[in-house]
C-alpha cells in the first residue's frame, strides 16, 4: 500500500548506492520529482545522470536506498550486489508509468513509425488496438510528424526518429517521462526541432526527468536542476539560482566549461 497524498512525489529516491564491481557510480543520491515538475540533471560524464535515471526506471538494480513511485517503494530481495526487486508486477506497473527516451531511438527498424508507437500499449498493456492507433496518430501529430506514420525509422531524420520515440513514450501515457540525453546525438539543427517538443511537453506541466548536457535547455524547461559530481549532488535548486549564482567551485567550474 502508498501513503500518497497530492504532495507525494511521482519519483523519489533515498540514499540511492550503485556499483559496478567496485566502480561506484552512485554514492548515496537523494532526489525527488514532485507531480508537474521539470527536473534536469546536469553534470559530467561520468557523474552517474544516466545511472540514476535508469535506477528509477529500474532499468539497473541498486545496492542500497529506496525507490518510491508515488509513495510506493520499491519490493527488494537479497542485499548489495544481490539485491534485485522481488516483485515483477510492481516492476512492470512502474515502468509503464515511467516513459523513457532513449539518446539513439530505439526504434524498432522492422516496423512503421506507427507500429512502433502503438507496440508497447498494445503487446504490454493489452490496450485496444483501435483505440491506441487513434492515440499514436493523436501524439505523432503533437510531435509534429503525423505525415510520417507508415514511414519506416531508416526512412526519417535523427531529430524526426527522436520525435516519434517521444511520441511512443507518451503513448504508454505515463505519470512521467524520463529523458536520457535525448538531443546529444543529434546535430544542432535536428537538435532544436526534439528541443521545442521537450518545452511543449514542459509547458503542458508534465512530470519529466531530463538528463542532459544542454544547459539552455536545462535552464528554460526546469523547475529543479540536480548537479551531480562523481556520484553526489554537489548542487541543487531552481535554474536561476544554480545557473545564476553557483555555490560551489565544482559547480562553477563545470559551467564555465559548458558555456
Amino acid at each position: 500500500m502508498t501513503d500518497q497524498t497530492p504532495d507525494t512525489p511521482v519519483i523519489e529516491i533515498r540514499d540511492l548506492h550503485k556499483s559496478y564491481g567496485d566502480l561506484e557510480v552512485l554514492k548515496g543520491v537523494d532526489m525527488a520529482a514532485p507531480r508537474g515538475h521539470v527536473i534536469s540533471l546536469i553534470g559530467s560524464s561520468g557523474s552517474g545522470k544516466s545511472t540514476l535515471l535508469r535506477c528509477c526506471n529500474l532499468l539497473e538494480d541498486s545496492q542500497q536506498g529506496e525507490i518510491l513511485f508515488e509513495g510506493e517503494a520499491v519490493h527488494w530481495k537479497g542485499a548489495g550486489h544481490s539485491r534485485h526487486p522481488a516483485d515483477r508486477a510492481q516492476v512492470t506497473r512502474m515502468r509503464t508509468n515511467l516513459s523513457m527516451v532513449f539518446q539513439q531511438f530505439n526504434l524498432w527498424s522492422h516496423m512503421t513509425i506507427l507500429q512502433n508507437v502503438m507496440e508497447a500499449p498494445v503487446t504490454v498493456m493489452k490496450r485496444d488496438p483501435k483505440e491506441v492507433e487513434e492515440k499514436a496518430r493523436h501524439y505523432l501529430a503533437k510531435v509534429g510528424i503525423v505525415e510520417k506514420c507508415d514511414a519506416w525509422p531508416a526512412q526519417l531524420s535523427g531529430g524526426q526518429q527522436q520525435r516519434a520515440a517521444i511520441a511512443r513514450a507518451l503513448c504508454m501515457e505515463p505519470r512521467a517521462l524520463l529523458f536520457d540525453e535525448p538531443t546529444s546525438a543529434l546535430d544542432p539543427e535536428l537538435e532544436q526541432e526534439v528541443v521545442r517538443v521537450i518545452k511543449a511537453l514542459a509547458d503542458e506541466g508534465r512530470t519529466m526527468l531530463l538528463v542532459t548536457h544542454d544547459m539552455k535547455l536545462a535552464a528554460d524547461v526546469s523547475d529543479h536542476v540536480v548537479f551531480l559530481h562523481q556520484g553526489k549532488v554537489e548542487e541543487e535548486g531552481p535554474p536561476s539560482t544554480l545557473f545564476g549564482s553557483p555555490k560551489t567551485d565544482r559547480l562553477r567550474g563545470f559551467l564555465s566549461a559548458t558555456a
